[in-house]
């Protein structure tokens, strides 16, 4: 797939900034992911972080929970080592591990009693890499652990895909300096992404071994559920 987003040390820069533009509601987003985990995690659990780059899910479920420790991977060195001052310079070095990686690259030898997964899967090209990845993350958790993971998701033939596009545009013409050109051409890369509907969503989440799925936030084309490792 050509026109990908990359993750290089201009996106770590930028991306508090960028995120939050693309998701207005992005902060609330991850309260909620935190408070979900909160429902079933033990109060010292060891949580698994994948895709944590940027490190602002981190520094909220590290502020809130503080006797959890986590372990936190990302395939981007310049998002990672973004993600890792936030949280040391905060937390000091006891509380995180860092892993350049994704699920794949955490060892298999210690089980997780939460998981967080957020805003990686649209990344993701083929169902079937999408279906590995959720595989590996409920390889590392303890049976009835929580998982949240977050998402863009949609139906391309669907007429409501345009129109949140429509707003997601609008967006950025209001609330940015870029020109409608410049926006239209990042609407371009946006729509390149791998979108899937929220029932093939939840049937991954399914196939891969969790349960008690909840769709617990939607804006936009964001979206985002908690479960639990059956």
């Amino acid at each position: 797939m050509t026109d990908r987003l990359t993750f290089d040390a201009d996106t770590a820069t930028e991306y508090d900034r960028g995120i939050r533009r693309t998701l207005p509601t992005y902060d609330g987003l991850i309260q909620l992911a935190n408070t979900a985990l909160r429902l079933h995690a033990e109060d010292h659990a060891k949580v698994l972080v994948i895709g944590a780059g940027g490190g602002n899910e981190l520094l909220e479920f590290a502020e809130h929970n503080p006797s959890w420790k986590f372990t936190a991977a990302d395939p981007s060195e310049p998002m990672l080592k973004e993600a890792r001052a936030k949280v040391e310079s905060r937390f000091g070095t006891e509380r995180a591990e860092f892993v350049q990686g994704s699920a794949s690259a955490v060892p298999l030898e210690q089980l997780y009693g939460a998981a967080s997964c957020l805003l990686v899967l649209h990344f993701i090209d083929s169902v079937e890499e999408k279906s590995a990845l959720l595989q590996e993350i409920r390889k590392r958790l303890e049976p009835g652990a929580p998982f949240v993971i977050a998402s863009m998701t949609g139906d391309r033939t669907d007429p409501s895909f345009d129109e949140l596009f429509g707003l997601w545009r609008q967006c950025w013409i209001d609330r940015s300096s870029l020109s409608e050109r410049q926006v239209f051409e990042m609407e371009r890369t946006v729509r390149a992404l791998s979108f899937i509907s929220q029932d093939e969503m939840e049937q991954l989440l399914r196939n891969a071994g969790f349960g008690r799925i909840t769709q617990f936030f939607q804006t936009t084309f964001f979206s985002a559920w908690m479960c639990v490792a059956k």
